[in-house]
C-alpha cells in the first residue's frame, strides 16, 4: 500500500516548504494544518525545567521509507534531542548497511537508526545495542559514543581501573574522528549554563583515521545514506533472513511456540557415508546435523549436510553452518560424484537482472579440500584466482555481493586503498555497477574439474547467452591437483613390488 503524499512529503519538498514561512512564525499546538508540513507542541525541558518545542514531521526518505521525526529544543538552554519511529510494517528481511568512512566529508552522511539496529565500528571493537530511534548522521552518533562513555569515567576510574583505560582507549580516538574542546561538558544534562554548539567535524583541518560504520537492524527499519548513487563504492547493503531469536525480539513469534522439529542428528561420520552412498538417486534426501563449534564466538554450533542432485549436472554436497549466538553463517559445497576426465569454462553473457537471480555453483574438490574454480569478469579487469571465495551454492547476484564485500573489507582494512589514491573507489564503482546489472557484462567460470555448474534457463534447450566448454587439464594442472600421482586401478600389484618397497623403506 503506497502512502499517502499530503501526510509523508520527501525532506527535500519540507525544507522548500519551511523556507516559504514568515521568520519568527512558531506554532505551538498540535494541529493538522497541511500548509504547515512540522507540526509543534510545547513541551516541557528536562534539563532546566522551562518550555521547550517538540516538532513533529512525517517524511518520506528516497530510497528507503516513511518515517516520523520527533525534535526537540530548549530555546532557554539550547539542549536538543531527536529521536525518529518507522511509518510502516516491519521489513520481511533484516538488513545490514556498511559504510566506510574515508574523509571527513562521510562524517555528514545521514543516518536513521531505529530501536532494533545495533551499531558496530570494527575498528574500535566497539557494539552499541539497540536503543532509541534517531535520525542522525556519522558524525552524531561518534559524538554520542563520546558523551555517554564520558558521564561515567570519575566514577570508573575509582571503581573499576580496568573499565576506565578501555573505555578512555575508545574515547581517544572517537575524540580523534570529532575533535572538540568541550569533550565531556555536556555529559551532565542537568548541568546549569547554555550548550554550546561544536564546531562540525567535516571541517576540522586534522588528518581522519579510516573506520567502518555497520548498521545490523533485523527489522529493516534503519538506513544509511549513500553519495551519488546507489553504485557509491563506500557504501554497501546487504539482507538476510532473521533468526528464530529475532522474529521472537520482533514480536513476530511467540516465545512460547514450538521451534520447528530439529533434522537427524548422526554421531559418526562412517554413519553419514553409509546413509548417503544409499538411495544416491533418491528425490529427498536426508538431512544430518554434526554438533560443533562456532569459528567466529566459540558456542556450540550444527553444521547440516544435505545430497543434492541438481539436474543436467551431478550429485553434490552442501554443507550450512549457522550459529544462533552471534548469528555467524557459512555454506560449503563439495562434489558427491567422481572427478571428471576432463575441466570446464563456462561464459555468461549478462544482459539484466533477471541474469542475477541464476543459481551458482562455485565448488570445491572432495577429497583434496583444494578450492579449483577462478571466477573473471572481463569488462571490470577483475579476475579471482582458484580457491579465492571457496565452494558456494548461491545466486549469481549474492557471489557479486561476497566478492563486493571481502574485497571492500579487506582492502579498506589494510590500508591499501589509500596508497592507490581515487583508483581502487574507481573499481569498486565498477564492481557495484556490475553487480547491479547496469550495464552488460561477461562472466567466465572456469573449473579444472568441472565441479561448478551455472543454472540454464532454458533448460533443457540450450541458453543462447551461455557457452559450455571442456577442455584437457593440463600437466601443470593435474599436478597441482595431486592427479598425477593417484592410481585407482591395479595398486594392490605395486604393493608387492620390490621397488616400491625399497622406495618406502628409504622414506621411512
Amino acid at each position: 500500500m503506497s502512502a499517502n503524499p499530503e501526510l509523508f512529503p520527501t525532506i527535500g519538498s519540507v525544507v522548500e516548504q519551511t523556507e516559504k514561512l514568515p521568520v519568527g512564525t512558531q506554532t505551538v499546538e498540535l494541529t493538522l494544518d497541511e500548509d504547515r508540513p512540522v507540526q509543534e507542541i510545547e513541551s516541557l525541558c528536562m534539563r532546566c525545567e522551562e518550555q521547550g518545542v517538540t516538532r513533529l514531521l512525517l517524511t518520506t526518505i528516497p530510497y528507503f521509507r516513511e518515517i516520523i521525526v520527533m525534535s526537540f529544543r530548549c530555546e532557554h538552554c539550547g539542549f536538543s534531542n531527536n529521536e525518529v519511529q518507522p511509518a510502516g510494517s516491519i521489513r520481511p528481511e533484516g538488513v545490514v548497511y556498511t559504510v566506510r568512512v574515508l574523509s571527513r566529508d562521510d562524517l555528514n552522511r545521514q543516518i536513521v537508526k531505529s530501536n532494533t539496529c545495533t551499531v558496530i565500528i570494527p575498528e574500535l571493537d566497539l557494539t552499541i545495542p539497540p536503543g532509541r530511534g534517531q535520525l542522525t548522521t556519522i558524525e552524531g552518533i561518534i559524538r554520542d559514543i563520546v558523551t555517554d562513555l564520558s558521564a561515567d569515567q570519575p566514577l570508573r576510574r575509582v571503581q573499576s581501573p580496568e573499565a576506565y583505560e578501555k573505555i578512555e582507549s575508545i574515547l581517544s580516538q572517537c575524540r580523534e574522528i570529532v575533535p572538540d574542546d568541550n569533550d565531556g561538558q555536556d555529559a551532565d544534562e542537568n548541568a546549569a549554563g547554555p550548550i554550546s554548539t561544536p564546531k562540525p567535524a567535516s571541517e576540522i583541518d586534522a588528518p581522519l583515521k579510516p573506520f567502518t560504520i555497520r548498521l545490523d537492524d533485523p527489522s529493516g527499519n534503519s538506513f544509511a545514506e549513500f553519495v551519488g548513487g546507489m553504485s557509491d563504492p563506500k557504501w554497501n547493503m546487504r539482507t538476510y533472513h532473521r533468526t528464530r531469536d529475532q522474529n521472537v525480539m520482533l514480536g513476530l513469534v511467540a516465545d512460547d511456540e514450538p521451534a520447528p522439529e530439529p533434522p537427524k542428528q548422526v554421531e559418526k561420520l562412517e554413519d553419514v557415508e553409509e546413509e548417503l552412498g544409499e538411495g544416491a538417486e533418491g528425490q529427498n534426501e536426508e538431512i544430518f546435523k554434526f554438533p560443533g563449534t562456532c569459528s567466529s564466538c566459540g558456542h556450540p554450533s550444527d553444521t547440516l549436510i544435505k545430497k543434492v542432485n541438481i539436474p543436467y549436472f551431478k550429485d553434490i554436497l552442501i554443507m550450512s553452518t549457522n550459529c544462533d549466538k552471534c548469528g555467524y553463517r557459512d555454506n560449503e559445497v563439495k562434489s558427491g560424484a567422481a572427478i571428471s576426465p576432463q575441466g570446464k569454462r563456462i561464459t555468461l553473457k549478462v544482459e539484466d537482472r533477471e541474469d542475477l537471480s541464476r543459481d551458482i555453483l562455485k565448488a570445491r574438490e572432495t577429497m583434496l579440500q583444494s578450492e579449483t574454480c577462478g571466477l573473471s569478469i572481463p569488462e571490470i579487469e577483475l579476475v579471482l584466482q582458484a580457491g579465492t571465495l571457496g565452494g558456494r551454492f548461491t545466486t549469481l547476484e549474492g557471489i557479486l555481493d561476497q566478492v563486493y564485500e571481502e574485497l571492500s573489507e579487506k582492502v579498506f582494512a589494510s590500508g591499501d586503498a589509500a596508497g592507490d589514491g581515487k583508483a581502487f573507489e574507481t573499481f569498486l564503482q565498477k564492481l557495484k555497477a556490475v553487480k547491479n546489472a547496469e550495464h552488460p557484462f561477461t562472466l567466465i567460470l572456469d573449473d579444472p574439474l568441472a565441479n561448478s555448474y551455472l543454472q540454464n534457463l532454458y533448460a533443457p534447450d540450450p541458453d543462447p547467452n551461455m557457452t559450455i566448454e571442456s577442455y584437457d587439464r593440463t600437466w601443470e594442472q593435474n599436478e597441482e591437483l595431486g592427479l598425477n600421482d593417484m592410481k585407482v586401478e591395479g595398486y594392490e600389484e605395486d604393493a608387492g613390488d620390490p621397488e616400491i618397497k625399497k622406495g618406502d623403506e628409504a622414506s621411512e
